[in-house]
């Protein structure tokens, strides 16, 4: 049994109101193993954003399922770490505050917080900064802290939905390459939407390409660069790699057919 299963979803927006209906997904299927790092593109409007919201429980397909461990996902939960566009801290609060929010909430006592934090901010390369504010740091430090707090509560998944579309390119690469070395040491299974081509092969053991809406699934590649990277390869020897840039004119090719 794959540890994600989603079996032929479809996902339609005003289906019951006057309003034009809009097909946003049409017979998604596609599964995940555990430890995977998936990353899905398209162009804009395809519903890959949609599909994170399903997987993450906020948003409910009309028709199909999806299974988690075998079990149906029926909401939100603790066992899936969002990681918004925006980061979505809370500036009046210092890094471990925003970091043990939801920690806080579920009743965990300050030492185990405390603790937590710690663990998670040396995860993402952050451990000097848990006392400043957010607004101290910068946008690549920022989005760290989103990761650390969606770590903080131990998820079986990280969903990540375009992190580092508002990073300046030098500064997404760098993060890029951290994210990649926080998901080889903790283990976790990772979805991501993104825009580039290049961040979605490069940090993608599984790429999917979708179609522009109805979104429907257009094909799938299954690659190593990630593992290369992990295994101590420069990115940049990755990225100048004949594979790797036949790959991404190979995608840019069907994505702007698609569209």
């Amino acid at each position: 049994m794959s540890f994600l299963s989603i079996e032929d979803i479809n996902l339609i927006y005003n289906e019951n109101s006057e309003d034009q209906e809009v097909r946003a997904l049409d017979h998604i299927s596609v599964d995940i193993d555990k430890g995977e790092f998936v990353t899905i593109l398209g162009a804009s409007g395809c519903g890959k954003t949609s599909l994170l919201n399903i997987i993450a429980g906020f948003l409910f397909p009309n028709e199909g399922k999806i299974l988690l461990n075998g079990e149906a996902i029926e909401g939100p939960g603790r066992d899936r770490g969002v990681v918004f566009q925006q980061n979505a801290l809370l500036p009046w609060l210092s890094v471990n505050d925003n970091i043990t929010l939801g920690l806080k909430f579920s009743g965990e006592n300050k030492q185990t917080r405390t603790q937590k934090a710690k663990e998670v901010l040396e995860l993402v390369g952050l451990s000097e900064f848990g006392d400043n504010y957010v607004y101290q740091l910068s946008g690549g430090m920022q989005q760290r802290v989103g990761i650390a707090r969606a770590l903080a509560n131990d998820p079986k998944m990280m969903l990540l939905d375009e992190p580092l579309g508002a990073l300046d390119a030098i500064t997404r690469e760098d993060v890029q390459k951290n994210v990649l070395e926080i998901w080889d040491k903790s283990h976790k299974t990772v979805v991501m939407v993104t825009h580039s081509i290049e961040e979605a092969l490069f940090m993608g053991t599984k790429v999917i390409i979708m179609t522009p809406r109805p979104g429907r699934i257009h094909k799938i590649y299954d690659n190593d660069f990630p593992r290369r990277f992990i295994q101590g390869e420069s990115a940049k020897s990755i990225k100048a790699d004949d594979k790797f840039l036949k790959l991404k004119q190979e995608i840019l090719n069907i994505v702007k057919e698609e569209a």
